[in-house]
């Protein structure tokens, strides 16, 4: 037999004493891959999204909008790569955000941001503040969070002033570990050199607290005002020195309007203190002597990494410094707890699913050793890992991670990548049980050429049905890249393993004794059994057609299990985490204790869930975000009335319920607690795949603000009357009351008072001020001085209406409240901006029944149907599913959220699919040479639709975008199976035989390595079975290769006795003839 490419790359290799040099050589590279390749939790995805934060003092929102949010986007939107630029503007300030195409780098968007914002700044207004750019990206998670809080029987010793101090100085020290990134301190007061005025001292002695600022500020101002010269050298000249010590600040003196001296500590208090800031954090332990919480303050260090280092590395090095730490700086009444660990929740994964591949290696030799014989299954056990290690090597080489996609990517293939030597060890066996005087490695190099090309066509199908996944578009694509790329790895390496490697293996392992294959007359077991079940099909025409019309009514009967319901289709199903976040939102204008004591509320509801270990809460300030939180932009959170509860689970071990249902049963406890109206509590899970702002996100447009609102508020209505919706949510939340206080410029002209003198002092009452520092010494960070007044003053009343305010003149002082005139207004909404457009959101979750965006959409435009808009005045909104509307003078509702990704990807994987179909079919034709014979080798394509749909159905499983990869795949992995059938079919052996002959001959043969090849993807398949993600694929694979396999190698005969009829005698058949044509005889 003549040797094709195969054959000939057999030839060179099966006695070549460089072959086992490339086998080391290949194992080598990839054990250097496996051990140096980064472990990550995540895909890295560069999405970046730069926050612009602008603040217009005095601007009301609508002002704002005009003056300083639309100029920026248009600034933003002619930056290239720009995909989406969100607005938020509200009274006082604006925050723009650019949203760039996934892969740009997030240096250099950060980069565009500033230097077209510098060189466009005279399109803002010159009284609105510098914009502030904030850029956060991937690598700016966490993978690490420590949070430190006291032990309970150290009392009171330890405070959130204490434990500041103490974690700065631990961070200190933890950013002496390589690959550090990003961190951040969220919690606590750092301690601060603290001037509180006293309000009836400063009215008695008439000291303004301008007068009190300048004297302060002057006390702690030092500078370098130049050098004198000395005789051969010189010295550096300071002025002024830093006043650090409080007794120092208190014998300031301050020259009162009536001349006389006074005292700082005559009118003010000085001490060292915490910063009273708007925010805290606590942690809530589970007692030991109560069944409730015990909450303690709390400080949390958050970590990140730097770009492309190793999360699990990473991560050690933190946990061992800290260790160090722990003997060496911090004290035995502080606790420090891991609350989370990327590192090592990507070890794990790592782990598992390379336990995963082992298990599936060992099984598929197993398989091999029972169904061939167990020398081929020993080369099997060196095929495959050898193969995997050379896909870690090209992922390497790709760029791509070790993480829990690019590995389930490796366990995906595995079942795909050791087709290629199945068919060969299989072919090889059998032709050596021929013995027909021909050598072993003359036999290996037939038998190697006789599937050589099927086997590269096959191979090819595969990878043209995976390459095009590469192309999805969005935040999904990055998600799905490292699955084609791999997987096709593997294929093209386990195709050159299965020809160049295998054969030789088989030659030392196999020797001289008995081989374990079956000789080309004797008929297996399986072949008889095939012969038995597929006699009747291809007896006649009439029984061909009457099979091939109950698969096709069966196929189509599968999809009906869509239209019912029994099968639910959703994106991404969700992972079993070990955290969930809880998001509160009160009403603006909520105080900090306010919303401290909801969270409290709140975190008192899961004591009674055994599965919840321990809870942080942050109260005015962002718990430390995640991927979710980067794109919803948590880390922006810092308001009194917002909150945070980070509810950390057992280890997925040492539960039983997945973190998806503890979120179901976390949901309905906290309904319990009352909340105000216009709060809002929020369960949010970590979500498997790219995260959006909401799962279920309408957005409403029209031609007018209130047009959209009372549009945007009767759908909101419809959300919460929908039973499986919700969280229910909006945009716009309730205005917070403004005081507004104005001064009376006729008075204070009269008076002599500088209004800048006014608005200083109001400044003052409110907010304070920093006039300088004050070091300590000892290398240890200087204190921040501040004139503020107690939080308890800080309220316009009779008391701070006293205060004194100096006239230009300094002679005397007239009080703040003659000066200035107070009235109350109510505060504007947000306005949200997409693109330009104005919108109003209404977002919720789904829980119960239905859990994907898809039902919730169409149960809610039922009810949009039904609304009587009429009688509200209002026009009914159109229902756009894709794309902003182009016409706004009518109210429409834009489907977005997770929505938007599943459209997006679903459509892209069906144009992939074309495209693999296309791809297919041009593969083929090129190796038959016939345009309708490949027609019958993709016949099976669809026929996976019954196993894939009955499997979805028994585990009562979505059908999920995995689920849509696998059938993708399928598709290649059916058609390889086909090829190999129908080119037995068409060998001249078989001339001068009846039709439904050669059919049994051919189906004979091949059904062993057929059923051995779905076996081994079936097999990797099984052991992904359990994984919350990834369970719809592997249910694709394993129901949708069990009804294929066995519907191909009946199916096809089928059609051949069909057109053809039973008896039909082909002529000699060659390369280039139709074995589709009519042409021949009947026997």
């Amino acid at each position: 037999m003549k040797a094709d490419v195969s054959g000939s790359i057999t030839r060179a290799t099966i006695r070549s004493p460089l072959t086992p040099l490339v086998l080391l050589a290949a194992l080598a590279v990839g054990l250097i891959a496996l051990l140096t390749i980064p472990r990550e939790e995540e895909p890295q995805i560069s999405v970046p999204m730069v926050d612009i934060l602008v603040q217009s003092p005095g601007l009301r929102a609508a002002d704002t909008v005009e003056q300083v949010t639309e100029p920026l986007e248009e600034i933003i939107k002619a930056i290239p790569d720009v995909e989406h630029v969100y607005s938020q503007s509200r009274d006082d300030g604006a925050t723009v955000t650019a949203r760039f195409m996934v892969g740009t780098d997030a240096d250099d968007a950060i980069l565009r941001i500033h230097e077209k914002i510098r060189a466009n700044i005279d399109r803002i207004p010159p009284e609105v503040q510098m914009p502030q750019v904030v850029g956060r990206g991937i690598d700016d998670v966490p993978i690490v969070t420590l949070t430190l809080s006291p032990e309970t029987w150290t009392g009171n010793v330890w405070n959130d002033t204490s434990l500041r101090m103490l974690a700065d100085e631990v961070l200190k020290e933890l950013l002496k570990v390589e690959d550090v990134g990003l961190t951040d301190v969220i919690g606590g007061r750092s301690l601060e050199l603290r001037v509180e005025p006293d309000i009836e001292a400063l009215s008695s002695y008439g000291v303004s607290l301008q007068a009190l600022v300048d004297v302060t500020a002057q006390a702690v101002q030092a500078r370098p005002i130049g050098t004198a010269r000395g005789s051969g050298d010189s010295i550096i000249i300071q002025a002024g020195d830093r006043i650090a010590a409080v007794g120092d600040l208190e014998r300031l003196e301050i020259q009162a309007p009536d001349g006389r001296m006074v005292y700082l500590s005559d009118v003010a208090r000085v001490r060292v203190a915490g910063i009273e800031t708007e925010a805290r954090a606590w942690t809530l332990e589970r007692s030991a002597e109560r069944s409730e919480f015990e909450s303690f303050p709390a400080v949390t260090l958050s970590l990140a990494k730097r770009p492309s280092a190793n999360a699990v590395v990473v991560a050690d090095q933190i946990l061992e410094r800290l260790e160090l730490l722990k003997r060496e700086m911090i004290p035995e009444g502080v606790h420090i707890a891991v609350t989370r660990n990327y590192g090592e929740t990507a070890n794990h994964k790592a782990n598992e699913l390379l336990f995963h591949l082992g298990l599936a290696t060992v099984s598929i030799v197993v398989l091999i050793a029972f169904s061939i014989g167990w020398r081929e299954a020993l080369v099997t056990l060196i095929v495959i890992p050898t193969t995997i290690l050379l896909t870690l090597f090209a992922a390497l080489m790709m760029g791509y991670t070790i993480n829990r996609v690019s590995l389930f990517a490796l366990i995906f293939s595995i079942g795909i990548l050791v087709d290629d030597a199945i068919v060969m060890i299989e072919n090889i066996s059998r032709h050596w049980a021929m013995k027909d005087g021909r050598t072993r490695a003359q036999a290996a190099i037939d038998a190697v050429s006789e599937v050589g090309n099927p086997t590269i066509v096959a191979t090819l199908t595969v990878i043209a049905a995976l390459l095009p996944m590469m192309f999805v578009s969005g935040l999904m694509g990055p998600y799905m890249a490292p699955i084609p790329a791999n997987a096709s790895a593997a294929m093209l390496f386990s195709f050159f393993v299965a020809v160049g490697i295998a054969p030789w293996l088989l030659m030392k392992i196999a020797g001289q004794a008995p081989v374990s294959g079956h000789s080309e007359h004797e008929e297996t077991r399986l072949g008889r059994f095939y012969r038995s079940v597929a006699s009747p099909i291809v007896a006649s025409r009439k029984n061909a057609w009457i099979f091939l019309g109950l698969v096709g009514v069966a196929t189509l009967a599968s999809l009906t299990l869509f239209a019912t319901k029994a099968v639910t289709v959703k994106l991404l199903p969700f992972d079993n985490k070990s955290e969930i976040q809880i998001v509160l939102d009160m009403p603006e204008g909520t105080t900090l204790e306010e919303t401290e004591r909801t969270l409290f509320a709140l975190a008192a509801t899961m004591y009674d869930v055994e599965e919840v270990e321990s809870v942080q809460a942050y109260a005015g300030t962002a718990a430390p975000f995640n991927f979710n939180g980067l794109v919803r932009h948590y880390f922006l959170r810092t308001a009194p009335e917002l909150g945070d509860l980070q509810v950390n689970l057992l280890e997925k071990s040492h539960r039983d319920r997945s973190s998806h249902d503890i979120a179901l049963v976390l949901r309905d406890q906290l309904h319990v607690v009352p909340l105000p109206e216009g709060a809002s509590v929020k369960v949010v899970e970590v979500p498997p795949g790219p995260p959006v702002l909401s799962t279920l996100l309408a957005e409403i447009y029209g031609p007018d603000a209130e047009t959209r609102r009372k549009t945007a508020d009767v759908i909101e209505q419809l959300f919460r009357d929908t039973e499986y919706i919700v969280d229910v949510d909006n945009s716009f939340g309730g205005p917070q009351p403004r005081l507004v206080l104005s001064v009376n410029e006729t008075i204070a002209a009269d008076q002599g008072v500088a209004e800048q003198d006014i608005l200083d002092s109001l400044a003052l009452i409110y907010s304070g001020q920093i006039v300088g520092v004050a070091p300590r010494g000892e290398g240890r960070d200087p204190l921040s001085v501040s004139i503020r007044l107690p939080k308890s003053a800080q309220v316009w009343s009779e008391r701070t209406a006293s205060l004194p305010v100096p006239i230009q003149s300094g002679a005397q002082a007239v009080e703040l409240g003659t000066l200035v005139d107070a009235r109350m207004e109510a505060g504007s909404s947000t306005i949200f901006r997409r693109d330009g457009y104005f919108a109003d959101m209404v977002m919720g979750e789904l829980a119960g029944r239905f859990e994907a965006p898809i039902y919730g959409m169409l149960e809610i435009q039922d009810q949009v149907e039904a609304y009587d808009w009429e009688s509200a005045g209002l026009e009914q909104p159109a229902i756009r599913l894709y794309g902003q509307p182009s016409d706004e003078s009518k109210p429409s509702l834009l489907w977005d959220g997770e929505w938007e990704i599943t459209y997006v990807t679903f459509r892209d994987m069906g144009v992939a699919f074309g495209v693999a179909l296309v791809a297919i079919y041009i593969l083929v034709v090129a190796q038959f040479g016939t345009f309708r014979t490949p027609l019958v080798i993709l016949t099976p394509v669809p026929l996976t639709l019954i196993g894939i749909m009955i499997g979805h159905w028994l585990f009562g499983a979505a059908f999920t975008a995995t689920s849509m990869i696998g059938f993708i795949a399928l598709a290649g992995i059916i058609v390889r199976n086909s090829i190999l059938l129908v080119d037995f079919v068409r060998h001249g052996q078989f001339s001068d035989k009846p039709l439904k002959e050669v059919l049994l001959d051919a189906g004979a043969i091949r059904f062993k390595p057929i059923l051995l090849t779905a076996l081994a993807a079936m097999i990797g398949a099984a052991v992904i079975l359990t994984d919350p993600i990834f369970q719809g694929l592997a249910i694709s694979l394993l129901f949708g290769l069990a009804s294929s396999t066995a519907l191909t190698v009946l199916v096809i005969p089928a059609i051949y006795v069909a057109l053809k009829g039973p008896d039909w005698v082909a002529p000699a058949v060659s390369d280039g003839n139709d074995d589709l044509s009519t042409e021949g005889r009947t026997a």
